[in-house]
């Protein structure tokens, strides 16, 4: 499907490279601890005048940062822009450095809000890695988070916590929100949603299903999700250059 190749062709310009740039340091900075505590006077001098002429921690850290900006920017289409299927109903508010987007819309008199949060990618790779943790149930495919909030003139609201994969959207759990309770009490949250009648589970479905939240639209998100998370990478290892250099 079209959205397996999507992950499989991402998913390479995804893994993250921070244990790489920690190494380096790391390395630089046990070379700089561990020199003699007692040595000649001469040849102490001679270690610190060599020494001056390395390169410090910090410059050696700029440089990794360096390179990873690179690769990742040759490995990236930054100028990309992702085209918005035909009837998209949402508006979407996207702020660099944020780890989430939010989308609105308006549907029958209510306020329909989507927070949506980075992919967490699955790939044939993952599921062969045999780390001594077979008691320990994986996820299968890749998957987005999505938190859905549907508001009334009134204040009330209905939110959902879903997880969308390839094709499929699951919801996890619900609640309603009732904004004349006071602070301190304690609101019922209802059942456990897996616990509710398969009937009433199904209109659930369909009630999100009415206010655009479908498949067509999660599957875009899934591919706007990824190529944004490669435009965050770059903007992190830049702050992490900036801070370095300051």
């Amino acid at each position: 499907m079209a959205l397996a190749s999507i992950i499989r062709k991402s998913t390479c310009k995804l893994a993250p490279l921070a244990n790489r740039i920690i190494r380096a340091s790391q390395r630089n900075y046990i070379r700089a601890i561990t020199k003699p505590t007692i040595v000649p006077f001469i040849q102490q001098n001679y270690a610190t005048a060599t020494d001056s002429n390395k390169p410090s921690a910090s410059e050696s850290l700029l440089r990794v940062i360096d390179s990873e900006i690179k690769i990742a920017q040759e490995t990236d289409d930054l100028d990309r822009v992702e085209a918005i299927p035909q009837g998209f109903p949402f508006k979407i508010v996207d702020n660099p450095g944020q780890q989430t987007i939010i989308l609105t819309r308006e549907y029958d008199g209510e306020l329909v809000k989507v927070e949506v949060h980075m992919p967490d990618l699955v790939t044939g790779e993952d599921n062969e890695v045999d780390d001594g943790t077979d008691d320990v149930e994986k996820p299968t495919q890749s998957s987005i988070p999505l938190f859905v909030t549907v508001s009334k003139n009134n204040g009330t609201s209905l939110e959902f916590h879903c997880v969308a994969y390839p094709d499929e959207i699951a919801i996890e759990s619900l609640s309603v929100k009732n904004p004349e309770l006071f602070e301190d009490q304690i609101a019922y949250e209802g059942p456990n949603y897996h616990d509710l009648d398969e009937n009433l589970k199904n209109a659930f479905h369909k009630y999100l299903l009415n206010r655009g939240i479908k498949p067509s639209t999660t599957n875009f998100l899934h591919e706007y999700m990824i190529n944004k998370d490669s435009r965050e990478f770059i903007g992190w290892l830049k702050d992490l250059k900036k801070f370095i250099e300051a």
